[in-house]
């Protein structure tokens, strides 16, 4: 099971990618580090320069090249990547079926 991108995220993406010259062949790099007060913390970057090891996933979703980590992926199965701009807030969210507690920011999470 892999992640999944919604259409909003998506263009969000690729505006960044446009405002700082992101070059459309890097990967959006997707990934869960330490931290947070739940203990994991949601982490996107573009990644350009490093080659994708042989553990890594490496997938396409509508013309975006996603990179996620074999220990990110673990914890990330299945997880929708959002954007939203409401009175909520605007920014990236994940939407996670395998975490089990998320603070009330929604940037980390425990499983």
């Amino acid at each position: 099971m892999e992640i999944t991108i919604s259409d909003r995220a998506i263009d969000r993406i690729n505006e960044i990618r446009k405002d700082q010259n992101i070059p459309e062949d890097a990967f959006l790099k997707v990934g869960v580090e330490s931290g947070g007060c739940s203990g994991l913390t949601y982490n996107l970057d573009f990644n350009n320069e490093i080659a994708p090891s042989d553990s890594d996933k490496v997938f396409e979703i509508n013309g975006l090249k996603v990179l996620i980590d074999m220990r990110s992926f673990l914890y990330l199965a299945g997880t929708e990547l959002d954007y939203t701009e409401g009175l909520e807030g605007q920014g990236f969210h994940f939407n996670n079926p395998n975490a089990s507690r998320t603070c009330s920011c929604g940037e980390s999470f425990s499983i």
